[in-house]
């Protein structure tokens, strides 16, 4: 028993000398490849010729929209996907807490049964309570600890990233809802126009001023409307539809947008190139495997050494006899077949792919936030150019109603006329709710939290 106890402490000695063989990384170094992105991001936005300051959150509130906050609201408690998502998050931590589980002792309770008694039940021949643990000399499991932290930290990262895309998503489906609608009841005045335009050419065609092939064009005209206005209910149902999926619940087209399309709110601040490193969480996502991969590519690396192992023992032999051993153990790998080699190689792959996604993330982010910018400008004045374009038909086409009652210009002019105005009022609605689209893709691409 002596010697198994001087042999145990001479063991733990000489894990302690070797223990301090270990390196604890810092997380600069432990993200290695991201910090060229970082340096060479330009100090402002190509997009932008003036400093706007700090990103804000809670963004959504700037379209003042209550039934939007609400159903932003319900998107975030009810939404499938985000729950699926959540889990991703609950098993990411159950990984890394079994990575940590295996730098501490796995402590056990074993028996065994032989033979029979008098009655023919069985009895014990021993049992014993044992311990046994796998010294982190190098640190390998360590690391193999702190990888699968990041990871978890990474998977973490894409649930807020996903709770701020759901949010972006739910508003851009309540917008296009609204636009439906407002063109739906648009489209229903053009037909009013036409049912009436329809009733004084059939009167004129009795009394022998038209032929019936001004009324016939009145009906054709007619009819392209109604189909118009039945398009429009289609795609108020699918919209309707979307958004009632997209916020948990059944698609029942129960779901009722605003007769009215709301403003784009004022110009926001976007902060400089380089916050949108820190902020966005896809960004952080990348950063973190970045992390994950580089603790794994160092814990590949160790998988050379050898591993020291320590068990204890006590427990009951078959005669009654108090039993207690201490073992300790090294193994060390000589020949494995390229085993260990092709998971270095792995891991090292592994380590570049996430650098790489790290960068086309980044990239990417950039390229969302320069086109955010540049459609704040394009988009707004396409919109100016529209509503002048929609007022002016609508005039002309006032006007050339009052010829047509003179009898200045015929019914295919009048058309005409009237056709311009109803594609200018569509392209007026289509391009607000693009800019309201815009604002929101902006937010999102800004890192900027809808709370």
């Amino acid at each position: 028993m002596r010697t198994n106890i001087k042999i145990l402490l001479l063991s733990l000695a000489a894990l302690l000398v070797l223990c301090g063989c270990k390196r604890n990384y810092s997380h600069t170094e432990a993200t290695v490849g991201t910090e060229g992105m970082k340096n060479e991001t330009p100090s402002k936005w190509a997009g932008n010729t003036v400093d706007s300051g700090a990103v804000k959150d809670g963004w959504i509130h700037n379209f003042k929209d209550s039934r939007l906050d609400a159903l932003v609201a319900e998107a975030m408690k009810n939404n499938p996907d985000l729950q699926a998502s959540a889990a991703r998050v609950d098993q990411a931590n159950a990984l890394a807490k079994q990575a940590g589980a295996a730098l501490m002792p796995s402590v056990g309770l074993g028996g065994q049964l032989a033979g029979t008694t008098a009655g023919g039940t069985a009895r014990p021949q021993g049992a014993g309570l044992g311990i046994s643990w796998e010294a982190d000399v190098w640190g390998r499991l360590g690391l193999g600890e702190r990888s699968a932290e990041e990871s978890a930290k990474a998977v973490q990262a894409d649930y807020e990233f996903g709770r701020q895309s759901l949010a972006a998503a739910t508003a851009r489906n309540w917008f296009l809802l609204n636009e439906v609608e407002v063109q739906q009841d648009f489209l229903k005045s053009v037909v009013d126009i036409l049912k009436k335009m329809e009733a004084i050419e059939k009167r004129k065609q009795e009394i022998g001023k038209v032929s019936m092939m001004e009324v016939n064009q009145v009906r054709a005209q007619l009819s392209s409307a109604k189909d118009a206005v039945t398009q429009a209910e289609l795609a108020k149902q699918e919209a309707a539809r979307s958004l009632e999926t997209l916020i948990g619940r059944y698609p029942s087209n129960t779901l009722k947008g605003e007769d009215k399309l709301g403003a784009t709110p004022p110009p926001i601040p976007v902060g400089q190139p380089s916050s949108i490193l820190e902020r966005r969480p896809d960004i952080i996502a990348a950063e973190d495997r970045v992390a994950a991969a580089f603790y794994a590519e160092k814990g590949a690396d160790l998988l050379h050494l050898p591993r020291f192992t320590f068990g204890a023992g006590a427990g009951l032999g078959a005669l009654g006899d108090a039993i207690a051993g201490l073992t300790a153990g090294l193994f060390a790998p000589l020949y494995t077949g390229g085993a260990i080699e092709a998971e270095i190689e792995q891991a090292t792959a592994k380590q570049k792919e996430a650098i790489a996604n790290y960068a086309s993330a980044a990239l990417n982010a950039f390229k969302e936030v320069e086109n955010g910018l540049a459609g704040e400008a394009l988009l707004k004045e396409r919109e100016n150019y529209l509503a002048q374009a929609a007022a002016e038909n609508k005039k002309t086409f006032e006007l050339a109603q009052i010829q047509y009652k003179v009898g200045k210009i015929d019914l295919f002019e009048l058309l005409s006329h009237q056709t311009r105005w109803i594609g200018s009022e569509m392209s007026l609605l289509n391009i607000r709710r693009e800019r309201l689209d815009n604002r929101v893709n902006l937010h999102l691409a800004l890192g900027g939290s809808f709370e």
